[in-house]
């Protein structure tokens, strides 16, 4: 499993940790205008490996044609956005809570503490933050002074929180292709871990490993030996 804790304190996870991961840009010039960041994540979903988030502050002054919702974007095109967003936003970082921390304080609440890494991971703070989904996590405890807003479907309607789901994306699909170097039987490298009837059949044959959400229920049942592929209905 890949190891995300070497930069972590030993506080409770439920409180605000420095980011799994943090990668940012050279410094640059900042525009008068207010920044505006955008958060959202890749990863929710899946039966096994991180939930990834990313913020990423966008520069008006150089545009980036095609940024939007990485769901409808090809993995050939992300991959080329990707590389446009690290080169040319004012500031961009990328965080993860991994496994245990799901299966310990629930998706929803790992996504929201992976969010809150991004956000402190940018070397750069914004005035606003945008948020991909129906509500905003809790920023409390974060040393942050800017104004947050919930967007649905925000992916698809601020280029900013495309921005970023472009970044998750493409950072966790980079996960799960090493994470299939380890666990070469489930088939990570092409289904990135998610619920689809190659990997039922290789939790029913093999069983759960390491990276596997024990807190999911087709996880669970394959714990406990009572997968079986064929009655499962795949959600994609």
């Amino acid at each position: 499993m890949i190891d995300d804790r070497a930069h972590q304190s030993s506080e409770s996870p439920v409180l605000h940790r420095p980011p799994s991961e943090t990668e940012r840009n050279p410094a640059r010039t900042v525009p008068h205008s207010p920044l505006v960041a955008g958060v959202d994540e890749a990863g929710r979903g899946p039966l096994a490996g991180p939930v990834v988030a990313a913020a990423v502050i966008l520069d008006p002054r150089r545009r980036i044609r095609g940024v939007r919702d990485s769901k409808v974007v090809d993995p050939e095109e992300r991959e080329v956005l990707a590389l446009k967003i690290r080169r040319n936003a004012i500031a961009w970082s990328v965080a993860w809570a991994d496994v245990e921390e799901i299966d310990t304080h629930n998706i929803l609440q790992a996504t929201y503490l992976a969010m809150r890494r991004a956000l402190v991971g940018l070397h750069i703070h914004p005035a606003h933050v945008q948020i991909d989904g129906n509500r905003c996590p809790s920023f409390e405890e974060l040393p942050l002074t800017c104004s947050f807003e919930a967007i649905i479907d925000g992916d698809a309607l601020r280029t900013c929180i495309g921005a970023a789901s472009i970044l998750a994306k493409v950072t966790r699909d980079a996960m799960m292709v090493r994470l299939d170097e380890l666990y070469p039987q489930y088939g990570f490298a092409s289904h990135k871990g998610y619920s689809t009837p190659q990997h039922y059949e290789a939790l029913d044959r093999h069983g759960p490993c390491a990276i596997h959400r024990k807190s999911f229920e087709p996880v669970r049942l394959a714990t406990r030996g009572e997968l079986i592929a064929s009655q499962l209905t795949v959600d994609g």
